[in-house]
């Protein structure tokens, strides 16, 4: 029993408190915890700190921006983004098909709960750090709910503020606004240089009650107009943005593949054109104006669909407002190379490529909702994928500084693209995974992709990351030599595709074996090698990389989605390694929904073959395996 006590804090309890770790993330947006699960599940003690109650950033409940990336809503095929951010998605379409943020919120929270070697520190403010001699030595931070003062100690720290804040405080060059054109040679950049950059956005979500609910709105909304609004579709609508302008259809029009950015608006789910503060002199700093300059709008924006023409939604009313906006763009931290037009608009292949993109650079009107008569964002559309290069994710004057994210080192173009929370994600992978690797070899990250940088691709890709224009060549990875059969197999999709070295379809090779249908008997796949010690086996399977996965509050795209698990992931399956015909080891697998196994061994066997039974997809008529990896 705890005893009662009256009496005045005394000056030890204000001490900090030290934690040391080998690798410091701060920032718990999905960027972040990529980064953080990734040199986790590298081996690195990791430490995820953040400064809200829910991860998971623009994507979280506060928020409820739904996970863009490099297949554009449907626009680009064989788009998805895969590793990490692909497990929680297709995690999140097993558990919550009814697109529940707070579903959505508690699948993020287990997911770092439960990686071994993560530790996670919510409701913690980082407040300073200190840097000596170009190195980060430790961070400064307070934890709002336990009213702790933290010291944290590490050997690399990952920077996914978003803001770039841990750099800043640093000293590390960052740079914001824009480029005037001539510096990168960027065509559609301004003449001369800006400090403007693209606004922040409150979301709201309605719902129709089935029958008229009146708005009495609050006295301090912004009026609007049909005027005011020009270009700002508000409404049941679908828009095909192209790079010149935009083009509004009906919402029933045929909805085809195409290149162009399409997005849908319907009543129940607004708008990221509320946007403001791109603008305004000091993004960051004037955080908490633009906030309230953004909820006056939003409530003027309601107030004029349900009191001021016909915009169908009488029978609706607001279940949700958010209140804490989402930002685009801030500072973005200088590395060895930035990210620019060009890298983006010829599908540049870096030779230190780690991550990709695939958006259209979307570059959003500074002035936000008061560029009245605008296009809310200039969309420049491109065909195909660029590569990000490793120097993008690590900072030029702070030697154990990296950063995923939005303040990765980009031009503002640059950055137009690959500021989507998909392509964030898979940056934060490379750098977590990079990040293990400096604690580990006792490396700056610099020195690492000096030295170490096809290693650092090779795990990438085992871990199920694409990485344009390149392909396994693991040395370790016994099925590259394999011999392959299959029990069927369609033209095109032969079971050599197994081992092709790429794993999704890429330049007109699907890289993919699919049977010819599935027998009672179930089908399979079998590769034989020369006898070696067996201790891992990775299987990766097709969860359809052009079918849109991303939670949302939008009712129209949800019902554009395929409701829960993709069917044409394989379901129930058995692995068998044999050695001269003699089963050594065995694994049933039942109900899986995620496109990579890894099936570990508990102790290394002698085998020659490894023989995959197929018996059930998720409901697809064929069985449909990229990639077999045997260590």
């Amino acid at each position: 029993m705890k005893e009662f006590y009256c009496g005045i804090k005394k000056e030890s309890d204000l001490k900090y408190r030290t934690r040391q770790y080998e690798v410091v993330v701060v920032g718990g947006g999905l960027a972040g915890i990529c980064a953080a699960a990734a040199s986790a599940r590298s081996g690195a003690m990791t430490l995820l700190v953040h400064n809200r109650p829910v991860l998971g950033g623009n994507a979280s409940s506060e928020i409820r921006m739904m996970i863009n990336g490099g297949n554009c809503h449907w626009g680009k095929k064989n788009g998805i983004e895969t590793g990490i951010i692909l497990e929680l998605m297709l995690e999140n379409k097993h558990r919550n098909n009814r697109g529940s943020y707070s579903e959505w919120d508690a699948i993020l929270w287990s997911f770092v709960k439960n990686c071994p070697n993560l530790t996670t520190m919510l409701n913690t403010t980082m407040t300073d750090c200190v840097c000596e001699n170009g190195r980060i030595r430790e961070i400064l931070c307070y934890q709002l709910t336990t009213e702790i003062h933290y010291r944290i100690e590490g050997k690399i720290f990952c920077d996914c503020t978003g803001h770039g804040t841990l750099g800043y405080l640093a000293g590390a060059e960052y740079r914001i606004g824009a480029e005037d054109r001539y510096e990168f040679g960027e065509e559609y950049a301004p003449e001369t240089r800006s400090g403007a950059t693209m606004g922040n956005t409150l979301l709201f979500c309605a719902s129709d009650r089935g029958h008229p609910v009146t708005f009495d709105p609050p006295a301090w909304i912004r009026k609007f107009d049909e005027e005011d609004l020009y270009r700002r579709p508000h409404g049941d609508v679908v828009v095909y943005h192209t790079a010149d302008d935009v083009v509004t259809l009906p919402s029933n029009a045929a909805y085809d593949a195409v290149d162009d950015l399409v997005e849908k608006y319907d009543v129940q789910y607004g708008y990221w054109w509320i946007e403001l503060g791109g603008d305004y002199n000091d993004i960051i700093g004037e955080y908490e104006e633009i906030r309230d300059d953004l909820l006056s709008a939003l409530y003027g924006i309601w107030d004029h669909i349900k009191n001021h023409g016909d915009h169908g939604a009488e029978n609706y009313e607001l279940d949700w407002v958010g209140m804490l906006p989402g930002m685009r763009e801030s500072r973005r931290l200088v590395g060895d190379y930035l990210l620019h037009e060009s890298d983006i608009r010829e599908n540049r292949r870096h030779s230190d490529g780690v991550a990709y993109g695939g958006w259209p650079m979307d570059d959003h009107v500074p002035g936000g909702l008061n560029a009245k008569g605008s296009v809310p964002s200039r969309v420049m559309s491109y065909d195909g994928f660029y590569s990000i290069p490793y120097r993008c994710y690590y900072s030029k004057n702070i030697d154990n500084l990296m950063m995923a994210g939005r303040c990765i080192s980009a031009t503002k173009l640059g950055l137009s693209s690959a500021r989507v929370m998909g392509t964030c994600a898979v940056g934060g992978q490379a750098v977590g995974t990079a990040a293990a690797m400096a604690a580990s070899y006792g490396m700056t990250p610099r020195e690492v992709g000096e030295k170490y940088i096809s290693e650092l691709r090779r795990r990438l890709l085992r871990d199920d990351c694409y990485i344009p224009g390149c392909f396994n060549d693991d040395p370790d990875d016994m099925a590259r030599s394999a011999i392959v059969t299959a029990s069927s197999w369609q033209d095109g999709y032969e079971p050599e595709k197994v081992i092709s070295g790429i794993s999704r379809f890429e330049d007109g090779d699907p890289h993919l074996w699919v049977s010819k249908g599935l027998s009672e008997d179930g089908e399979w796949l079998k590769l034989c090698f020369a006898a070696q010690n067996v201790k891992e086996i990775r299987l990766s399977f097709d969860p359809n990389l052009s079918e849109e996965k991303s939670i949302s509050m939008s009712k129209a795209y949800l019902e554009e989605e395929v409701p829960g698990t993709p069917p044409e992931l394989v379901r129930d399956f058995k692995l068998i390694l044999t050695n001269g015909g003699r089963i050594v080891w065995e694994c049933d697998i039942r109900d899986n929904y995620q496109r990579q196994q890894i099936l570990k061994l508990d102790h290394a066997q002698i085998a020659d073959c490894a023989e995959l039974h197929v018996t059930a997809t998720n409901g697809d008529a064929d069985v449909r395996v990229y990639e077999v990896r045997i260590y």
